[in-house]
């Protein structure tokens, strides 16, 4: 099984950094625990350094992750604020017909209700969803 991580980088930012990645790692985990061999596809592990990319790969970068996100077997999107490349990525997987689970307190956001099949507030109510099956009920 391999699972796609969307998550915000850049964010809401106006400058050129990106914020805290540590999510991925709490997110992986989850999951390889009730799925240890599943394939993580990490975007920021596959591109540590894509916010200093030129335009024309930065580009291409964001489209080849789009098109990871759509051929994954299930999307796990963290989204604590606003991220249009989350949203292309939720995208792909929901056009793809791929489980989206999303981890916000966006609740109130299309995006986020409508491509999403199951939808959780924060990190730990991920790893308690996780942890009590419900990733194992969805796929």
């Amino acid at each position: 099984m391999r699972v796609f991580v969307a998550g915000s980088m850049q964010g809401s930012r106006l400058d050129h950094l990106i914020g805290e990645q540590d999510y991925r790692q709490i997110i992986a985990e989850a999951v390889q625990g009730c799925c240890p061999r599943v394939e993580i596809i990490d975007p920021n592990e596959l591109h540590p350094n894509g916010v200093d990319y030129e335009d024309g790969l930065a580009k291409a970068t964001l489209l080849e992750m789009a098109e990871l996100a759509g051929r994954a077997d299930l999307v796990v999107a963290y989204v604590p604020e606003a991220s249009m490349g989350t949203a292309i990525e939720m995208w792909e997987g929901f056009r793809a017909g791929r489980p989206v689970v999303t981890i916000s307190p966006m609740v109130a956001n299309w995006v986020i209700r409508h491509l999403s099949d199951v939808v959780l507030p924060d990190l730990s109510a991920f790893q308690l969803w996780v942890a009590e099956g419900g990733l194992v009920r969805l796929l």
